[in-house]
């Protein structure tokens, strides 16, 4: 529930503001005076709002204003006072204030004015953390969590962002470990610096080498200049090598030589290039597992084991359901036009019971979704077919809409195995004859020209510009490899 805090040193009028609060669907927080709701603020960063009066003995709401303004707090504020000069108005705007209003005042007005300042918090936290995503400066604050758990990851974060050393997150697919990546970068020297992302799972086993660390000119056919790696992109600032368990034997060995030396040897290259890297390695599969198993090296791990994070999944942290979904329904809603506000209390129960193998990635894309189908500004049980479907089964979700396919079931990080890489297919069969030894010259020539032939249809001019050679050379080695019969067919 949204955290509001109300200061006001009239108690009757304290007890009311509170009370309207509360009938819509908020907490309220009270204080007294100036000095109290500074301390309160202070000690609890999940305030979303405060109602502010300007009179009061102790700390008037003009010094509170310029506290806030001074100590960087973004918590939005509502100006409340029994004085209705512009001056007044003027004066509380320019300190930061995001409405005013003057006492007493009807409670269909303070709700309209919570609503609207809830609305643009959420939208500047929005817009701060795409901002700071883009320079390279993201910080714990754009971790979007209230959980507890959370807690650690975030005390770990900023102790990494101050070492050197490299990181190891580990975490379910989807939890947010680019995140806290991110955050650990942002906070320490290399900010604003390179942040490079590779996910070594979607590389293919033969060009892994060369994305990391670069070619070459002439190192392999069709290299025509030098390509730098991704070591030298991120030169200076930050590697992020995502899904780091699933590199092969022999590129983890070469990994273990970067990390120990700070050099790289770019494919084709004569001597090996220094690079200024801040290494940190993420997984979703439990890195001491597969060392275990001997898919990973036991002397790479404990190089990359230096300053361990692990992530919690999304079941373990509740607590962050609602703040994640206001946050996605603020970002979402805004980039697709929909004027969805918020979402009903049931809603959030359902997604609550819902085990989220997915992790926040899955939850995002279903608030998406609910987003683009929703038939009003706020999100119901009804929007989210494909959880009901899973929590409280098919036939209820029918009679809400039509069911969606299910998700599978959550596999824990201690549980996750190695995928299966594909067998790479024999570059050649193509290339060897039918006993196994290596075609020809010749021979593998005579096919291709055959090919080409029927691929255009024996349309020389077209065959020859194909093959890159004059139609005078293809003419003879059509006869040399008895092919002139095309010659006929051609002319026919």
């Amino acid at each position: 529930m949204t955290r509001v805090l109300i200061v006001d040193d009239d108690p009757a009028h304290l007890r009311l503001t509170a009370e309207a609060a509360r009938r819509a669907g908020y907490v309220p927080i009270t204080a007294n005076g100036g000095a109290a709701a500074l301390d309160l603020l202070r000690k609890d960063p999940a305030i979303a709002v405060v109602v502010l009066d300007l009179v009061m003995p102790d700390l008037d709401g003009m010094a509170v204003l310029e506290t806030l303004a001074r100590e960087g707090r973004q918590t939005p504020v509502i100006v409340q006072s029994a004085s209705s000069s512009l001056e007044t108005v003027v004066s509380a705007m320019r300190c930061g204030a995001v409405d005013f209003f003057v006492k007493p005042v009807a409670p269909e007005r303070l709700i309209v004015s919570l609503r609207n300042a809830v609305k643009l918090a959420e939208l500047e936290t929005v817009a701060r953390t795409e901002r700071t995503r883009r320079a390279g400066t993201c910080t714990i604050a754009d971790i979007i969590t209230r959980a507890p758990v959370m807690d650690r990851v975030k005390m770990l974060t900023a102790k990494a962002a101050k070492s050197p050393l490299p990181v190891l997150i580990e975490g379910e697919a989807g939890t947010g470990k680019e995140l806290v990546a991110r955050a650990i970068h942002g906070m320490g020297e290399r900010s604003g610096r390179p942040f490079v992302i590779v996910d070594c799972s979607t590389i293919p086993t033969d060009l892994i080498d060369a994305t990391l660390f670069g070619e070459k000119k002439g190192a392999t056919a069709g290299t025509s200049t030098d390509k730098p790696g991704k070591f030298t992109e991120a030169h200076g600032g930050t590697l992020l090598l995502d899904e780091i368990g699933d590199l092969p034997p022999d590129t983890q060995a070469k990994l273990l030589r970067v990390i120990a030396d700070g050099e790289i040897t770019p494919a084709g290259a004569t001597r090996p290039e220094r690079v200024n890297v801040r290494l940190i390695a993420a997984t979703s599969k439990r890195l001491l597992n597969l060392a275990r198993t001997g898919d990973f090296r036991e002397d790479l791990y404990y190089r990359l084991n230096v300053l361990p994070v692990y992530v919690p999944p999304l079941r373990e942290r509740p607590e962050d359901i609602a703040t994640l979904a206001n946050h996605f329904i603020a970002r979402l809603s805004a980039e697709s036009g929909r004027r969805v506000a918020s979402i009903s209390e049931p809603a959030l129960e359902l997604l609550r019971s819902y085990n989220w193998p997915g992790n926040v990635r899955q939850f995002e894309n279903a608030v998406f979704r609910a987003i683009a189908l929703a038939g009003t500004a706020c999100l119901e049980v009804a929007d989210f077919p494909q959880i009901v479907a899973q929590t409280a089964g098919r036939a209820d979700a029918a009679r809400l809409i039509e069911t969606a396919p299910a998700v599978t079931a959550p596999i824990h990080i201690d549980n996750a195995v190695l995928a299966a890489r594909p067998a790479k297919e024999a570059a050649a069969g193509r290339f060897l004859t039918t006993k196994g030894d290596v075609a020809t010259l010749a021979s593998v020539e005579r096919d291709l020209i055959e090919f080409a032939l029927k691929h255009h249809g024996g349309r020389m001019s077209r065959v020859a510009r194909a093959l890159g050679i004059g139609r005078s050379t293809l003419y003879r080695k059509l006869r040399e490899y008895g092919l002139d019969e095309a010659l006929i067919r051609d002319a026919a």
